[in-house]
């Protein structure tokens, strides 16, 4: 079997977002490393697989936001009769940008339609010291809705779609931080979520409904759900949408788990109470909110089709307003972005050896179409299958994790990487991971940790790393590989450890404090805690209160779980990535962390990305990471 080169994992393969259904049209965004991580929106006719898709915002225009760093929601879409609206954020200049095509309605009678573009791009909003996102189109008042973030804070603002240069009109101006707003089905009301430092909107967060006034201005507003400021029973809230009845949906973890809850009131009403609870399940029907344009559940106009998630693998699912669930029987259990409309379902999907693609169901006929945008470069009889992995974690707790061992094992004992995801609250998935087969086709044995704190567990699950953070995560990791060691699938000469950002952060605490691993890799790694919680960007300013507690009680915390504090306790050979735009790890925390380890003569190597930020976007960089990491592992190791 030949091993899978980088290039070949990581070098052509675009990563597709935000997919959505406008009339009988499949939309998306393709996020392509090969152009520099340049994000761009592609359209063709829903079903239509074998028809090329027609890209709608071409270069040098990149699709991007940078509101509280991550970004996320840069797309908007509103379909008026044959005609197509976008607006979309320009990552080149940060402006709100529009521009109409026609032909939607081509698709029914001719063999390859193209929309028609009827104007160039234009240009809404005028440029100025301030960040958008997450938008949506008010079609009652012809304007743009949507967040702003400035001088330390976000407001909910608008854009006429008939102008050009326009300075935001204030509509809203939440405590704090609010996003994931919907309009109702007559347009006269408006629900967001709204978060308040030092919490993160999957830690408590809240819904609002507010009312518009004459001159489309918020004058008054209720809570709806969620929570704000308590100091047990926090609750947090996740996508709300009308149905076209003018019910109330959002996903809520009250209950333990994120489901979705369901309120058909007059507005007058009090509307904080009455919520029922029509699908309880144990399975989660959201994911943090770490950026926006995120969605799991869409209205088809008699039913919900939502995403669920059970021990960190997906499935799609149909809710009768009376309360009964149907399972949509298809292969994926790696889901991402969901939409629905009328008997459409439209979605990102992958599995254990298929790589992410458009996934498109006909729930008429219960058909499915799957199209990958990028080259097949494994053969599915090399790719390792992953498998469920149970072991005892921190206090004895049962913690997941998947196991992928090597291609064509021999049965013998293997070397084995270790994955720290980041957030800490992401997860690992089953879907088919090119980076993880680059090792696997190499021999290597790859546990994908779902260390306490993972999502898709339930909320006492992400709750497991409050104030545990560089403890529970680093305890599971170093569990992890023991079991397989134990087991005599790994081998315990050659153990290994990567990760980015807080994987990253667990990475170089499992080097500083357990004596299982033999190398480490990390990605613009959090080092140094004390200077994270001063530096650190507006949206994760409060993140480190949940994860060690405030500073101000927890100081010894902070100093005992640094890494960059405990640097004399790694004496095996660590690589380190870096970001020079990173905003989130500033790189002076990374130069720190290599200074000390190179003055004790530990083996050590910096590479640094000038153009990257927290997160590489580039293919090149993301390929010379990739080969450079298992050069250092097999240089130190012995392989």
């Amino acid at each position: 079997m030949k091993p899978l080169s980088a290039a070949s994992a990581l070098g052509e393969q675009p990563i597709l977002k935000e997919p959505r259904l406008v009339d009988q049209w499949s939309l998306w965004l393709e996020q392509r490393p090969n152009e520099g991580g340049r994000t761009t929106a592609f359209i063709r006719p829903w079903g239509k697989s074998g028809l090329p898709p027609q890209e709608l915002t071409p270069a040098p225009i990149d699709l991007r936001t940078r509101v509280h760093t991550y970004g996320g929601g840069a797309l908007t879409s509103f379909v008026k009769g044959d005609q197509l609206l976008l607006t979309w954020i320009d990552d080149l200049d940060g402006c709100l940008w529009s521009q109409v095509w026609k032909g939607l309605s081509g698709v029914n009678h001719t063999e390859y339609p193209l929309l028609e573009s009827l104007h160039s791009p234009r240009r809404l909003s005028a440029k100025g010291d301030y960040l958008l996102a997450d938008g949506l189109i008010d079609p009652f008042r012809q304007r743009w809705i949507g967040i702003m973030e400035k001088d330390g804070r976000d407001f909910l603002v608008a854009f006429l779609l008939d102008q050009s240069d326009q300075a935001p009109i204030y509509i809203y101006e939440p405590l704090d931080f609010a996003g994931y707003s919907a309009l109702s089905p007559d347009g006269a009301h408006l629900v967001w979520v709204e978060w308040q430092q030092p919490s993160m909107p999957w830690e408590e967060s809240a819904l609002w409904l507010g009312s518009f006034d004459e001159k489309g201005f918020i004058e008054k507003k209720k809570l709806l759900a969620g929570s704000i400021g308590e100091k047990c029973n926090k609750t947090s809230v996740f996508q709300p949408q009308w149905l076209s009845s003018g019910e109330l949906v959002v996903s809520e973890d009250g209950q333990g788990w994120w489901n979705l809850m369901i309120h058909d009131f007059e507005i007058d009403d009090d509307a904080s109470v009455g919520w029922s609870y029509p699908w309880p399940m144990k399975a989660e029907t959201a994911f943090p909110q770490w950026i926006y344009g995120l969605t799991t559940t869409a209205f088809t106009g008699e039913r919900l089709v939502s995403l669920n998630c059970k021990n960190a693998s997906w499935q799609i699912d149909l809710l009768s307003l009376d309360g009964s669930v149907t399972k949509v029987e298809q292969p994926f259990d790696d889901l991402t972005g969901l939409d629905a409309k009328k008997d459409h379902i439209l979605a990102i999907g992958s599995n254990a050896t298929t790589q992410p693609g458009l996934l498109e169901i006909d729930l008429n006929d219960a058909s499915w179409i799957h199209t990958i945008f990028g080259p097949e470069v494994i053969n599915k009889s090399q790719i390792s299958i992953p498998e469920s992995f149970w072991f005892k974690g921190f206090k004895g707790r049962m913690t997941h994790a998947w196991y992928y061992p090597p291609a064509q094992w021999d049965g013998h004992p293997a070397p084995l990487l270790v994955k720290s995801h980041s957030g800490p609250t992401s997860m690992a998935t089953r879907g088919l991971n090119l980076g993880i087969q680059f090792w696997t086709s190499r021999g290597w044995g790859v546990v994908d940790v779902n260390y306490g704190g993972s999502t898709g567990f339930g909320r006492s699950y992400r709750e497991r790393l409050m104030g545990s953070w560089g403890e529970v995560d680093v305890f599971d990791c170093a569990a992890a590989a023991e079991a397989l060691v134990a087991s005599g699938q790994a081998n315990n000469k050659y153990v290994a450890i990567e990760g980015g950002s807080a994987g990253g952060f667990t990475t170089l605490s499992c080097l500083c404090f357990t004596d299982v691993f033999s190398v480490g890799a990390c990605r613009y790694a959090v080092s140094d805690l004390v200077a994270m919680s001063r530096e650190t960007h507006r949206f994760e300013e409060g993140y480190l209160d949940h994860l060690l507690g405030p500073l101000l009680h927890n100081r010894h915390l902070y100093y005992e779980r640094s890494p960059l504090n405990n640097a004399e306790r790694i004496n095996c050979p660590v690589v380190f990535f870096q970001g020079m735009k990173d905003k989130v790890v500033l790189p002076s925390q990374t130069q720190k962390m290599v200074d000390i380890l190179r003055a004790k003569d530990v083996p050590v190597e910096l590479y640094t990305f000038d153009q990257e930020g927290h997160g590489f976007k580039d293919s090149r960089v993301k390929i010379k990471v990739l080969e450079k990491t298992e050069q250092f592992f097999r240089r130190y190791l012995g392989l």
